[in-house]
């Protein structure tokens, strides 16, 4: 794991350390959503970087929100999702690999409806910007 390196934002990387160290990403942050660690490929250095989401789970697939809490520019993470769609997610102490695809139209609409039922401030987030917060869909490999 020593080449995976953590977020350079600190609070991101104790995040990520605390996932690390347990071993899971269940129960770790009480009174809050539940989350799940994305192992990503960076889009211009391709080095591996940890990058912890809120979980929004549907029969199996999972949805990624770049929301960057309502920011005016997408998350660094989602370049790198962009160049590097294949990674693995590991929700709770189980990891598996995914492909993920940026969704739009109904689709789009289907899951932003579960990413905000799972984390209402995404609501709140693109009230926040002019953007359309992306939003990626997992299949599993």
């Amino acid at each position: 794991m020593a080449d995976i390196e953590l977020s350079p934002t600190d609070w991101v990387a104790d995040q990520t350390k605390k996932i690390l160290e347990a071993g899971t990403t269940t129960g770790l942050f009480p009174g809050y959503p539940p989350v799940v660690l994305l192992t990503l490929r960076g889009a211009k250095t391709g080095k591996l970087r940890y990058t912890p989401v809120m979980r929004v789970e549907h029969e199996g697939r999972y949805a990624v929100v770049a929301s960057k809490g309502g920011a005016p520019e997408h998350p660094a993470w989602y370049h790198n999702i962009k160049a590097h769609p294949e990674f693995s997610l590991q929700d709770g102490t189980e990891t598996k690999t995914y492909v993920a695809r940026e969704v739009d139209g109904a689709e789009r609409a289907e899951w932003w409806e579960r990413a905000v039922a799972a984390f209402p401030q995404y609501g709140e987030y693109q009230k926040k910007t002019d953007r359309q917060i992306p939003l990626f869909v997992l299949d599993p490999k």
